[in-house]
């Protein structure tokens, strides 16, 4: 199998996790709260990675005596990645969240221009314009549907917004680093990171008290889940450019559409998540093309100033 189709599975594997996250997440919310969530796919991510180098490479731990210290910087991003997405999910629902985070692909293809000198197109900008305007009708018809004036969606959209940009910055980071190092050591690094951070802030007593093993399967999937997505998003980014992992990721919500609609259609509730209004849709996907466009029409070309990096 070519390297280029490696990238593409794996980057569709992520992409198929993060469709289903999304409303895990907001069932897990009926358990605990998002700080606990949070730290608990870290730690059950890291604790995972761990047992795993114990038995396959325990040489590999090496690395978490002296973490290159750019990998602190993006384990702290990754953390406010998760906690902005958590915080969106829980105030403006699944679905708004998974649309306003797809500016973090947007921020890494603007970056691209501004930082590594990519050079720019017709088609590009034709892309970050039609994802600014989709963002945009998306907001203004989704406010007309919020029930409490739109409060809660103005929480959610903010909170997302400063999730993606981190993740914009964690992206950046991982590209650097999957030159230099293993993909898992990186993860291992990462999910150790916010791990830690959020330890004052979860509450424990709430996991302890799950005792059904329905909801534990549930918890048990958000940690699979940031090992899978995370950890087939770094594979990918060593196999194919970024720009097309970027394009593919931007499908998840559509995962997430369906699911949604698949579930009010059968009256299943888990949740109560704000309706979405019929024209919002067409905003949804004016963003979903818009970015497929901004980051997918032209080979990105990772340049700094001074030095070059290549891509796979």
């Amino acid at each position: 199998m070519k390297d280029s189709t490696k990238g593409i599975l794996l980057a569709c594997l992520s992409a198929l996790m993060w469709g289903l996250l999304a409303i895990a997440l907001k069932i897990a919310l009926n358990y605990t709260d998002s700080y606990t969530i949070v730290w608990w796919r870290f730690a059950a991510s890291f604790l995972i990675l761990i047992l795993f180098y114990l038995f396959r490479s325990p040489r590999s731990l090496r690395v978490l005596r002296n973490p290159p210290k750019i990998l602190l910087l993006g384990g702290v991003l990754l953390g406010i990645n998760f906690f902005g997405f958590q915080q969106g999910i829980e105030h403006a629902g699944p679905a708004v969240s998974q649309v306003i985070i797809q500016a973090g692909p947007v921020n890494l293809a603007l970056i691209g221009f501004i930082i590594f000198k990519e050079k720019i197109n017709f088609i590009r900008i034709t892309g970050f314009l039609l994802a600014a305007t989709g963002f945009y009708f998306f907001y203004h018809q989704q406010m007309q549907v919020m029930p409490d004036g739109g409060g809660a969606l103005r929480i959610g959209a903010l909170w997302t917004f400063a999730g993606a940009l981190a993740w914009t910055g964690y992206a950046i980071i991982n590209k650097i680093m999957v030159k230099r190092m293993a993909p898992m050591q990186i993860n291992l690094i990462i999910y150790g990171i916010p791990a830690l951070i959020f330890i004052p802030f979860a509450d424990f007593q709430s996991l302890y008290l799950l005792n059904s093993p329905i909801v534990c399967l549930l918890f048990l999937f958000l940690a699979l889940n940031t090992i899978l997505a995370y950890g087939g998003l770094s594979m990918a980014l060593k196999y194919t450019e970024a720009n097309r992992i970027s394009m593919i990721v931007t499908l998840n919500p559509i995962i997430t559409f369906i699911i949604l609609e698949i579930l009010l259609l059968i009256n299943v509730h888990w949740f109560e998540s704000p309706p979405m209004a019929p024209m919002a849709y067409i905003g949804a996907l004016m963003v979903l093309g818009g970015v497929a466009l901004a980051v997918g029409a032209r080979k990105v070309q990772w340049k700094w100033k001074r030095t070059r990096i290549k891509n796979d």
